[in-house]
């Protein structure tokens, strides 16, 4: 196998940083896709957008078809304005799904139709020189919390005055360190830490210069957050997707902020065997260091693709991401290696050239081969294990 492009690591952190700069929950999402479109651009990788903003980008390979795909989503959890209050504070309603007691003291920005203001969000009672035990024993709860902005305001005609309405979005500060020791903390690593990945990888290969086998399409979704993500991205002759975001760790889960992790299902349902198994394959031969997880409570871009009536091969790559959807940290290392399977995925060989965009027939199906049981066990019947071909 030939040995993977160097990576630069400088480059990964710096573009992660600049990406988590850039306020882009689920609905609002156009500075963070011109952002990304501006460095494929710096790249010298073509793209095309679909309506809403979804980046379709293409490393042009040997074959056309069929092909593959990587994606990773632009979009991250937010709030949206849900009321103006009477005394001036907002109510506010979250965008994707994530607990209010990660929201509590958040720096954010509100973008109303004509600027944006800045504030803190807080629970009702925040101060205990006020509210004295009272504030210890509120529920955790999106209906518990308050947007105080920084302006001089004291009712809900206040807050219009300087153009605030229900719907306007808002986005939570990132607040994003990276520490000598390689450990990355900051909210939106899900999934700006991808996408920082994936665009290291893209590098990576057009230095590189050789020739890939087939095309690739590296795609950015806008709605993952929500479910819709890839459901309208992808070209009809894609056999094989391969997602990356973040692995969950936590007790029971296999997901380690070192080395790539490999989730064998989610709660969609398993990811596809043959693919799976295949870059399971890449990551021994190539000696990139990795875990296997099942996901239980989690969805990905993968799932909506399918859902959207995509027939492909799918499978999720990932780096393992503490507190997701909370206080979020990671460590480069992970980032590295989930960008060097991508560098080596992209130069192995499509898993089933044969198998076309459109139906095929029973001689185009991958072939399986049967394998006893041990002589242990008094059933004579015998298994059936599919063959995952071993990339060259």
């Amino acid at each position: 196998m030939k040995p993977p492009p160097p990576l630069d690591t400088d480059y990964l952190e710096s573009l992660l940083l600049r990406l988590l700069e850039i306020h882009s929950p689920t609905g609002y999402t156009d500075p963070i896709v011109r952002e990304v479109c501006g460095e494929l651009d710096r790249l010298g990788v073509e793209y095309e957008l679909t309506r809403r903003g979804a980046i379709r980008a293409t490393l042009p390979g040997r074959r056309n078809s069929p092909d593959r795909a990587v994606i990773a989503h632009l979009d991250t959890l937010g709030a949206m304005v849900a009321e103006l209050l009477p005394h001036g504070r907002l109510r506010l309603v979250p965008v994707g799904t994530w607990s209010s007691r990660f929201a509590e003291g958040g720096r954010v920005s509100v973008f109303s139709e004509d600027c944006i203001h800045r504030g803190t969000v807080l629970p009702r009672k925040a101060s205990g020189h006020v509210f004295d035990e009272e504030v210890d024993r509120q529920p955790i709860a999106w209906e518990q919390l308050e947007l105080r902005i920084d302006e001089r305001v004291e009712s809900a005609e206040d807050l219009r005055a300087l153009g605030v309405e229900v719907g306007d979005f808002v986005g939570f500060d990132a607040g994003a360190e990276i520490l000598p020791n390689g450990f990355i903390n900051a909210r939106h690593l899900d999934d700006k830490a991808g996408v920082a990945a994936l665009l290291a990888a893209v590098r990576a290969l057009r230095e590189d210069g050789g020739e890939l086998p087939v095309d690739l399409h590296v795609l950015f979704t806008i709605s993952e957050e929500v479910g819709s993500g890839a459901s309208a991205v992808l070209h009809g002759d894609v056999a094989e997707m391969v997602t990356i975001d973040n692995g969950t760790c936590g007790p029971g889960q296999a997901s380690r902020e070192h080395g790539v992790t490999l989730a064998m299902a989610d709660s969609s349902g398993p990811f596809d065997y043959h693919l799976t198994h295949h870059l399971l394959h890449l990551c021994r031969n190539a000696g990139i260091p990795h875990q296997r997880d099942v996901f239980r409570h989690y969805r990905c871009d993968s799932a909506s693709a399918l859902d959207a009536g995509n027939d492909i091969r799918t499978a999720l790559v990932a780096f393992g991401l503490d507190a997701s959807h909370g206080y979020e940290r990671t460590h480069r290392a992970a980032l590295l290696e989930v960008a060097r399977l991508i560098t080596v995925y992209a130069a192995s060989p499509l898993l089933f050239e044969d198998q076309g965009t459109g139906l095929g027939t029973l001689e185009e199906f991958p072939e399986t081969r049967e394998v006893p049981l041990p002589a242990t066990t008094q059933d004579p019947s015998k298994r059936v294990v599919q063959e995952t071909p071993e990339p060259e």
